[in-house]
């Protein structure tokens, strides 16, 4: 299990920033999320940001609201959609630990995740500077899917916004999670090729390392590249404080809501 840091006394006035991450037995998935702590930490140095992870890892969210001991902190969930950890899960646990914080919101949709989606294509190769390229290229992008039809709507809005926005050739959704419902890499693949898509790019909607990146990059063989992961981007961290920001300002006239 990897063991993370308990947070320190917050500085005097600043909620603490708590981010909840789901965890997983890949020691990958814990070390990028530490190293997005680290990204928001270069960002905002004078706020205190410390992780409290669901399962598999530490430290869990009763040991992290227990150290906090009443100080105030915000809640962030590291999501991306509003899915069952989301409406279920991270609200469940909070309860169970006693903690009342307030609970920001998920980090998607944002332009800023499109933006953290271009860095690693790019990091792969892709010139996504020049519209001829774009115009030319079709972009699977690979989520991991969820029984909750709005999250996949989300997912699939994103993807539609990406294309317009963006100038992309096409952009298609694929889940790697057994149990989704829809379009796998390979097939996504393939209709964008049909589509005439002079080359084909997966993309990762995922944060983490671990088994479903793993899954979609050993489905993307008919593709010409594809990106890592989310991870630490920069774009992430900045989209992580704007959502505890915005949580924060809308609590800040119930000053007891802060408190663990």
């Amino acid at each position: 299990m990897f063991a993370g840091r308990l947070p320190a006394a917050p500085p005097a006035g600043s909620p603490a920033l708590v981010l909840i991450a789901h965890g997983s037995r890949d020691p990958r998935h814990a070390a990028t999320v530490e190293a997005l702590v680290r990204r928001v930490h270069d960002l905002r140095p004078a706020l205190e940001v410390v992780t409290a992870y669901l399962e598999f890892c530490a430290p869990r969210l009763p040991q992290v609201t227990g150290r906090l001991a009443g100080a105030p902190a915000v809640a962030v969930p590291l999501l991306l959609n509003r899915a069952f950890h989301a409406k279920t899960d991270i609200p469940a646990a909070l309860r169970e630990a006693g903690a009342d914080l307030p609970l920001a919101d998920v980090l998607g949709p944002s332009p800023l995740l499109l933006d953290a989606l271009e860095r690693r294509l790019a990091e792969a190769g892709l010139d996504v500077g020049s519209a001829a390229v774009r115009a030319g290229t079709g972009v699977v992008l690979a989520a991991a899917g969820s029984s909750d039809p709005a999250a996949d709507r989300a997912t699939r809005a994103l993807a539609a916004d990406w294309q317009r926005s963006r100038g992309w050739a096409g952009v298609e959704v694929a889940y790697a999670a057994t149990a989704a419902r829809g379009a796998r890499v390979p097939e996504a693949i393939g209709l964008l090729r049909a589509a005439g898509a002079a080359r084909v790019a997966v993309a990762p909607y995922l944060l983490a390392p671990g088994l479903l990146p793993d899954r979609i990059a050993a489905a993307a063989d008919g593709a010409d590249l594809t990106a890592g992961v989310l991870g630490a981007a920069p774009e992430v961290a900045r989209l992580l404080l704007r959502r505890y920001d915005r949580a924060r300002r809308a609590a800040a006239d119930h000053p007891s809501a802060l408190t663990a």
